[in-house]
């Protein structure tokens, strides 16, 4: 079966850094985009960041400069560099497998990320 196990969250303060990690089996990972979301307490889901099975990423604007993505095939894990971090990072993080054919999204449990002042 499928699992995405997600670590690496925890509490900071404004303006420091955390590398979240996400380790994947089951799957082929080289079928899959791997993505990153986040859910804020009383907000929806939303993408962080995603990497395509060929190296192509994208990125929410708000994390733009601060985050990356990137993914190691052989280990089949996903991290999410964040930098710069500020309270509106805020958020459960959520690591997403999104598999093209056919098309299926499996999720991890999801890691807590508090940003303090």
């Amino acid at each position: 079966q499928v699992q995405l196990v997600e670590s690496g969250g925890g509490l900071v303060q404004a303006g420091d850094s955390l590398r979240l990690s996400c380790a994947a089996s089951g799957l082929t990972f080289s079928s899959c985009a791997m993505g990153w979301f986040r859910q804020a307490p009383g907000k929806q889901r939303e993408l962080v960041a995603s990497i395509s099975s060929g190296g192509s990423t994208t990125y929410a604007d708000s994390v733009k400069g601060r985050f990356t993505i990137s993914s190691d095939s052989a280990k089949k894990t996903v991290y999410l560099q964040m930098n710069s971090l500020r309270l509106e990072d805020t958020a459960v993080y959520y690591c997403n497998a999104h598999r093209v054919l056919p098309p299926r999204d499996y999720w991890g449990q999801g890691t807590q990320v508090t940003v303090s002042s």
